[in-house]
């Protein structure tokens, strides 16, 4: 194999290149999430099944996010960061083309699993990779601006799942998510160097026991990452219900879903947007706090406009598309805040983090969907529930930091 190429000699070759591709690395596992979502109802009528079967495909893809998380971070403190994103992101491709020839249900929601697992690298290793590099000052700011390039992709991903379902069919959309994957995966090979130094390694199964421990050991640690999976509830709740409000209840086909989604992101990019520009100037609890506090704004304002009625695409999605702004000032402090409590450990606490956001939302995602009903109510309890919580730990991390 051809030897890791060597670091860039500026700061400026750093962020204009491997932030860049960093970015794409990170956007495999949202682009493929959120680029099926417009074909889920169509799935769930191919094979007859019922919604909850159909939503197996989120709720069990995202625990298997989950898990990866959980083994990504620790093996790339163990073996470096290079090899392991090489590996996540050929588990991605692959999995991406059994997705495409799966003939049932079930080997579809088995190749999901495959497909999101491998894309999992993205969630976890750019972060440590930025800690590497540039150290706890400026990690927020960057991880922030990773999150705002890397929601582009994720923007206009159910635009085109649902354009490509809609013209095509629903496996066109893995061929695609097939071929971006081997794309990046090249880019990586050729481009991306190996940033954790030979001293940092870890070694042995007892050491990432350790390192394991000695994050949840932390109150500060769990503070942080407590905010962060509470903070997910708010969006894969949405993301998880709103295809069927569109689809079922509204009489919207994929691409009008695709369309609508555009504004959520956005709403998350200019949070993003936020948190570069703040991050560094404020306190990380402070933005935290703003944060959090617009995105119950955001919620409160849909569960109004829901109780008013008739339910509307513009009723759905503009008030939510303000609680994305929180969402997106919010989680990279929370993020970087996790990460900076053990900066030895930046990958094992990274992974640790990635791996409560995912869980907690697969749980609310299989909830969200069994509970459907064809009202929103359901999806805003999720929503309501997630931000309560994040509010409350943010109270926690304030009471530890006095």
């Amino acid at each position: 194999m051809a030897a890791p190429p060597t670091h860039p000699r500026s700061d400026d070759d750093w962020s204009l290149l491997w932030v860049a591709l960093l970015a794409a690395v990170t956007a495999t596992g949202p682009l493929a999430m959120q680029i099926f979502l417009p074909s889920v109802p169509l799935v769930q009528q191919t094979f007859g099944a019922t919604a909850g079967a159909a939503q197996l495909t989120l709720s069990l893809a995202l625990v298997a996010v989950a898990c990866a998380t959980l083994v990504y971070g620790p093996l790339a403190d163990r073996y470096g960061r290079r090899p392991v994103m090489l590996g996540g992101l050929a588990l991605f491709a692959l999995g991406s083309v059994a997705c495409a020839l799966a003939p049932t249900l079930d080997s579809l929601i088995a190749a999901r699993v495959l497909q999101s697992a491998g894309g999992a690298v993205g969630m976890v290793l750019p972060r440590a990779v930025v800690r590497d590099r540039f150290g706890p000052e400026r990690a927020a700011g960057l991880i922030a601006q990773l999150s705002m390039v890397m929601v582009v992709a994720p923007m206009v991903a159910p635009a085109l799942g649902g354009v490509l379902t809609d013209l095509i069919d629903w496996r066109a959309v893995f061929w695609f998510t097939a071929l971006a994957g081997l794309l990046i995966s090249l880019l990586v090979f050729f481009a991306l160097p190996e940033t954790l130094p030979r001293s940092a390694l870890t070694f042995g199964v007892g050491a990432l026991l350790r390192g394991f421990w000695l994050c949840l050991g932390s109150a500060r640690y769990r503070a942080y990452m407590g905010h962060a999976a509470a903070s997910s509830m708010i969006f894969f709740a949405f993301i998880s219900a709103a295809p069927y409000l569109m689809v079922n209840t509204l009489g919207q086909g994929a691409t009008a879903y695709g369309m609508w989604f555009i504004i959520i992101s956005l709403g998350y990019m200019g949070g993003n947007l936020l948190a570069v520009r703040l991050s560094g100037r404020y306190p990380v609890l402070g933005l935290m706090l703003a944060g959090s506090t617009l995105a119950v704004l955001g919620i409160a304002l849909a569960a109004f406009l829901a109780f008013l009625g008739p339910l509307t695409p513009a009723g759905l999605f503009l008030p939510i598309a303000l609680s994305m702004i929180g969402s997106g000032l919010a989680a990279p402090n929370a993020q970087a805040g996790a990460i900076n409590v053990f900066p030895e450990r930046a990958g094992t606490a990274s992974g640790l983090t990635s791996f409560m956001q995912m869980f907690v939302a697969g749980l609310a995602t299989q909830a969200v969907g069994v509970a459907q009903n064809g009202t929103p109510w359901p999806m805003l309890g999720a929503m309501a529930l997630g931000s309560t919580v994040a509010l409350g730990c943010i109270a926690w991390a304030y009471r530890l930091e006095a």
